[in-house]
């Protein structure tokens, strides 16, 4: 991995993940293939100016769905890896901002 900003992909924003973002302070990204645990704690440091608490990394399996007629099995959804970030109280991720 060349720079931190390939780390972190995109921020997963769910129902479930605001939740965790207003009571639990926790964050949720889907994180590049290959990065593990220090690398994204530095990533969400740096860019974020924040001071990262925890970090949890879960691989995340491909949904599988059955197509047609023929019910032969098909991947519908790709794998993807996903990393819960947990912050100290005082700090906030601007962009979870304005979702309550």
């Amino acid at each position: 991995m060349s720079s931190i900003y390939e780390v972190l992909r995109r921020p997963i924003v769910t129902e479930k993940s605001n939740y965790m973002v207003n009571k639990l302070h926790q964050y949720v990204f889907e994180v590049a293939k290959d990065a593990n645990r220090t690398m994204v704690k530095d990533a969400v440091e740096k860019i974020f100016e924040v001071k990262v608490v925890r970090v949890n990394i879960i691989n995340v399996p491909a949904k599988r769905g059955r197509k047609g007629r023929s019910r032969r099995l098909t991947v519908t959804s790709a794998e993807y890896k996903k990393a819960v970030i947990t912050l100290i109280p005082e700090d906030r991720i601007p962009i979870f901002e304005g979702v309550e």
